[in-house]
């Protein structure tokens, strides 16, 4: 890794992440995050588009983004699924089951490739930006892939954050139980889910952020259950060809994912102070907010043009699925 040439892009996000840590002041219900990334396609895309901050986007994107996972991890706690009890539990399974399943239909009829369709289905299913950053080494995506998921997840779940407490209003008139489990069993990242259980008050954003835990913690099962799918998908294309026909496909875990689960056993065990549990999470969602400013900075307008209107129909179908899902599994098991 040469420093010299990751400075400029690095700086570059770093001042990207400041500027929306600043406007999120003033609208904080849609958080930094979100600004990120759009301030990152929209400034990736005009005064920020030379070549010479490449190396540096490049390396936030992948680098800073695998620490801010790895960190995530010591900031979990497996004993606390306990309260949501067992139905809660069997919800998020099965939603995050039902969320893949749909992604994986959907995106055939949209006729996507199939590590495309692995990206929405994961970030969808799990945590966002985090899950398609994970999945996506896993499988090979292309980085145009990865750039368009990612966006695409995070618009749509900027548009759910402000629907589905009012939802939650609507059709469990505020309970506790039915609303978080809405708002932490469908959107995608945890700014998203504390963001919008904030409208209904602070019982609601400690339940959801328990149910967002839980599809986080399984995370590391939907990276294998990905990373065999791909597996299956590769051997099929191979089949055709004599000369691959028995290659050995490995299946393997990015070091990031064995740390973060490393660091979530750590945590539940008590290990990890409280102190230093707060700064990991601090420092973790900074350098996620600078990672996504970087992968905005590499989403390019005529790749969103070419492939965006088709693939936000997608994410925007998946997203009704999800909460018709919800809907009917809260309604049976909650």
């Amino acid at each position: 890794m040469n420093i010299k040439n990751i400075i400029p892009g690095v700086v570059a996000c770093i001042f990207i992440t400041i500027i929306a840590r600043l406007l999120s002041l003033f609208v904080p219900n849609i958080g930094a995050a979100s600004i990120a990334i759009f301030l990152g396609i929209l400034l990736g895309n005009t005064i920020l588009k030379s070549k010479t901050l490449l190396s540096g986007t490049k390396f936030c994107e992948k680098d800073l983004l695998s620490v801010s996972i790895v960190l995530m991890g010591g900031t979990l706690n497996v004993y606390s699924i306990l309260n949501i009890g067992f139905s809660g539990i069997f919800f998020i399974v099965i939603q995050m089951i039902c969320t893949i399943a749909i992604a994986i239909y959907l995106g055939k009829l949209f006729n996507f490739n199939n590590k495309f369709i692995m990206l929405m289905g994961a970030g969808n299913a799990v945590c966002g930006s985090s899950a398609i950053a994970a999945t996506a080494p896993v499988i090979d995506a292309k980085e145009e892939d990865r750039g368009i998921a990612i966006t695409i997840v995070n618009l749509v779940g900027t548009i759910l954050m402000f629907l589905l407490p009012f939802l939650g209003e609507v059709l469990y008139s505020s309970d506790l139980m039915k609303s978080s489990a809405m708002i932490g069993g469908v959107l995608q990242s945890v700014g998203q889910v504390l963001a919008s259980a904030a409208f209904l008050g602070e019982d609601f954003i400690n339940l959801s952020t328990i149910f967002k835990i839980l599809r986080i913690i399984l995370l590391v099962v939907v990276v294998t259950l990905f990373s065999k799918l791909n597996s299956h998908y590769e051997k099929k294309e191979e089949a055709t060809d004599e000369h691959n026909a028995n290659k050995q496909v490995n299946i393997t875990i990015p070091w990031f994912i064995v740390g973060f689960f490393i660091l979530s056993i750590i945590n539940t065990f008590g290990v990890i102070p409280e102190s230093i549990e707060g700064a990991l999470k601090g420092v973790s969602g900074n350098l996620e907010i600078i990672a996504l400013a970087a992968i905005g900075m590499n989403v390019r307008f005529e790749e969103l043009v070419k492939q965006g209107p088709k693939a936000l129909s997608f994410g925007l179908l998946i997203s009704i699925f999800q909460i018709i899902f919800a809907i009917t599994f809260i309604a049976i098991l909650l």
